[in-house]
């Protein structure tokens, strides 16, 4: 929701001024995915070894060249199914390397939680991927982008609450699994009522 409202502006300040450098077109969109990827992952060891802002530095690196992969394949015009389908499936890899942090913090506490927030996402991202198949594009992105009450920018910042306020994980968890959840029923039923039966 607020990716919708701000990402123009957000691309113009902050990831069109990288994209144009000469020397970063060089590397391939993926290697921009990877970096999310890795830097996603060392959030698990840096939670669960008690270094939060760490793990925050990490989560905005992450987030941040989740949206330069991107911005890279369309500018050089180097968009691809693979990248796209490395886009998704590294996504994932990072919520999941998140969650598993977030739980690392404290096991017992944290497992149902954890488990109810991986549980939303897999029927978030199950309901967003089964639109996207059966729904034409219409913007320059790989598939077909369904909006919603929670998405990529808004769960980081759910993360982030999370990470650097471990007083609120449960309540934000908790409030983060039913947007998640609700944010799926609503896009699922929208696209119902568009299709013919």
């Amino acid at each position: 929701m607020i990716e919708t409202h701000i990402r123009k502006t957000y691309q113009k300040i902050c990831v069109d001024p990288l994209i144009n450098l000469r020397m970063l077109q060089r590397f391939p969109p993926t290697f921009f995915t990877c970096i999310a990827c890795l830097s996603g992952i060392c959030i698990i060891p840096l939670l669960a070894f008690g270094y939060p802002v760490s793990a925050f530095l990490m989560l905005t690196l992450s987030g941040f060249m989740d949206t330069v992969d991107g911005s890279i394949a369309r500018q050089t015009n180097r968009t691809s199914p693979s990248g796209a389908a490395l886009d998704i499936v590294s996504d994932r890899i990072v919520e999941f390397a998140i969650i598993m942090g977030l739980y690392a913090v404290d096991p017992i506490a944290r497992a149902l939680p954890s488990l109810l927030m991986l549980g939303s996402i897999l029927l978030c991202i199950t309901s967003f991927l089964i639109v996207g198949v059966f729904t034409e594009k219409e913007t320059d992105k790989s598939f077909f982008y369904s909006p919603g009450l929670i998405e990529r920018a808004e769960a980081f910042i759910f993360f982030a609450i999370m990470i650097l306020f471990p007083s609120l994980f449960t309540m934000a968890s908790y409030l983060f699994t039913f947007l998640v959840f609700l944010t799926a029923l609503i896009r699922m039923r929208q696209f119902t009522k568009q299709q013919p039966l």
